[in-house]
């Protein structure tokens, strides 16, 4: 271990999990160079439960290892793990073919425990909210309604049947499953009997959470069901991200490396006191060197070990572009095609210049940004939950959702995006994520409308972000209109509140069925993943219209696609909107109106010159 401040590190090993510290066995460790501390003990000590106990001005401190793998019961102490030991019948590393570039993706949002814990899920009571549900295949809910008939008044009952779980992940034909945090996190309580939280708060960076495990006291239980969940996902065709959070920790006292070399994992300001641009009380160092190290040593890890294909920084800005390039490095000599994106929120105590945010982009190649220029151009700011977006009203919005349409390339003097990425694929486009209202949400607090109305915006504005140039992400949910009952911050809330409700599916089966067809559209056709600014600007250009309708042409042919031109329109007015279409009097296919999508015709417009848009829709079409 790294203790170089320290004058003594003993290795105390214990029986049990509830042993005392007084009946430890400690081994003397010897001091090493640069600050390393060493003991070797022979034979298998798989199963062995340790910690360290670090002497360091004057105080002697117990601590688990940083670097653990496997731990016991909420934490406590490091356990000695076989890692092949832990290895699932079959496990292999193969992953789901994936062109490896962002643009080719599309994430898909998810908690655990969100995942399977509604009766609705259609999975086992004895695996719901845990890894294992990810295990379940063909899944599905079925349930009857009964009415009265009107005039008959007689009762007719109605047999309602949905695909659930990865079933119906895999019918909406996202490529990447985001998992929100499984490493192990503080808050929820006793993992033997846990209560909801989204777990953005780390306690063991290398150790999966043990809520989500059959068996939360057995180490190695939560290791090998973790496993199972990746190649579920993997036999699905599925890529799995895993959301990360090294930014701050969750409770930096108590943190294993605050003990071990206290004032040297965290910023502090001039007088000590920790700084705390992330607003949970600490921020990482990540610019000191052994603190970049731990980060980019446990996300190799993740990577190598749990055979994972992507991963979410949370509040990337806090962190410095130096180890976010040291991040890149490494996992491409893993796997190329693993995807990595971050929020690049400008915010925390290094230099600007030196933070992995939106503003610095250009220096985080291979990495990606979540792009809340197009999200609140879209639905209007999501810390004002009445205000409006381009989609639902304002105006004035009209600018921001053009630049994220571009991927927020340096596409034009005219088209003004906040930060300026170096390809679309570093611009994640989205409306709707597990933070602040879901779209639904928005929608109902910002436009006062009828429940007909707030699903066609819905649709409205997903349409806009998904056909977007760049890599598109959906919210769990999104795709069936989920709806928090306007909980804006669901961390902590229970499962009535944030467990997916799959009878949704049928409910809004129209919106679930366009989602698939946008999905589908995008897989098709290489006009909607341009993958370089070049070829965004050669063969994007927007067609001049009114200040409620975003039209612009897409030069299929000059990108491989098999529709030589197509035409996307968005009209957020309140009328239907008559757009002139280029290139002359033509025949138009079109395959995306408000109600449905997909690379079906809908219809055909012949020798037209205009075409009609209703208010509040998206049309697509192709010649």
């Amino acid at each position: 271990m790294w203790a170089p401040t320290a004058s003594d590190v003993k290795l105390a090993t214990f029986e049990s999990a509830s042993s005392s510290s007084a009946t430890a066995t400690e081994y003397q460790m010897t001091k090493g160079v640069k600050g390393t501390w060493f003991v070797t003990l022979d034979g298998d000590k798989a199963g062995t439960i340790y910690a360290y106990r670090v002497t360091r001005n004057g105080e002697k401190v117990g601590v688990i290892d940083p670097y653990a793998r496997a731990s016991t019961v909420n934490g406590g102490r490091g356990v000695v793990v076989d890692l092949e030991s832990t290895n699932p019948a079959n496990w292999s590393e193969t992953k789901p073919a994936f062109s490896g570039r962002n643009v080719d993706a599309s994430f898909y949002e998810l908690h655990v425990r969100d995942f399977s814990s509604n009766a609705s899920s259609g999975i086992s009571a004895k695996n719901r909210g845990k890894f294992t549900a990810f295990t379940e295949n063909n899944t599905s809910y079925s349930w009857s309604v009964t009415t009265t008939d009107s005039k008959t008044k007689k009762k007719v009952t109605k047999k309602y049947t949905t695909k659930t779980g990865l079933s119906a992940i895999k019918d909406l034909g996202v490529t990447h499953v985001q998992l929100l945090p499984i490493y192990d996190f503080a808050s929820g309580g006793d993992e033997t009997s846990p209560s909801f939280n989204w777990g953005y708060d780390p306690d063991n960076y290398n150790v999966p959470e043990g809520q989500y495990s059959t068996d939360p006291t057995n180490p190695t239980k939560r290791i090998n069901e973790l496993k199972q969940a990746v190649q579920a996902m993997h036999s699905n065709n599925l890529r799995v991200i895993m959301d990360v959070v090294y930014n701050h920790v969750a409770n930096a006292g108590n943190f294993s490396y605050e003990q071990i070399v206290p004032g040297y994992f965290f910023r502090t300001d001039d007088t000590g006191a920790l700084l705390n641009g992330t607003g949970c009380g600490n921020e990482v160092a990540s610019e000191r060197a052994m603190v970049s190290k731990f980060i980019v040593d446990s996300v190799k890890y993740w990577a190598s070990e749990y055979n994972l294909d992507g991963f979410r920084f949370d509040l990337m800005g806090i962190l410095d572009v130096t180890t976010m390039q040291n991040v890149r490095e490494e996992l491409d000599k893993i796997d190329p095609s693993i995807i990595v994106i971050g929020e690049g929120w400008n915010m925390g105590g290094l230099p600007e210049d030196q933070r992995a945010t939106q503003v610095n982009i250009s220096k985080l190649d291979g990495i990606a940004a979540f792009n809340d220029q197009i999200r609140d151009g879209i639905k209007g700011s999501v810390f004002n939950a009445d205000e409006k977006g381009w989609a639902t009203g304002n105006t004035g919005r009209r600018g921001d959702v053009v630049a994220g349409i571009t991927g927020n390339v340096a596409y034009s003097a005219s088209v003004t995006a906040n930060w300026i990425t170096s390809d679309p694929g570093q611009s994640v486009n989205y409306v709707e994520a597990h933070d602040n209202l879901t779209l639904a949400d928005k929608i109902f607090s910002s436009v006062n409308t009828n429940a007909t109305t707030r699903s066609k915006l819905h649709r409205f504005a997903s349409s806009i972000a998904l056909l977007s140039q760049g890599l598109p992400f959906i919210h769990a949910g999104q795709e069936f209109e989920r709806t928090k009952g306007g909980d804006d911050n669901s961390y902590q809330s229970s499962d009535a509140t944030n467990s997916l409700k799959y009878k949704q599916r049928v409910t809004y089966a129209t919106t679930l069925n366009y989602f698939k067809g946008l999905i589908s559209l995008r897989k098709a056709h290489p006009a909607f993943r341009m993958a370089t600014t070049s070829d965004v600007k050669k063969n994007l250009s927007f067609l001049n219209t009114s200040q409620t309708v975003i039209a612009y042409k897409l030069n299929g042919a000059g990108v491989g696609d098999k529709w030589g031109t197509i035409v996307v329109i968005h009209n957020a007015g309140k009328s239907t909107a008559s757009v002139t279409m280029p290139g002359g009097k033509a025949t138009w296919k079109v395959v995306v109106n408000g109600d449905k999508a997909g690379v079906a015709t809908l219809a055909t417009l012949k020798s037209i010159t205009k075409v009609s848009v209703p208010a509040g829709t998206t049309m697509v079409v192709y010649k």
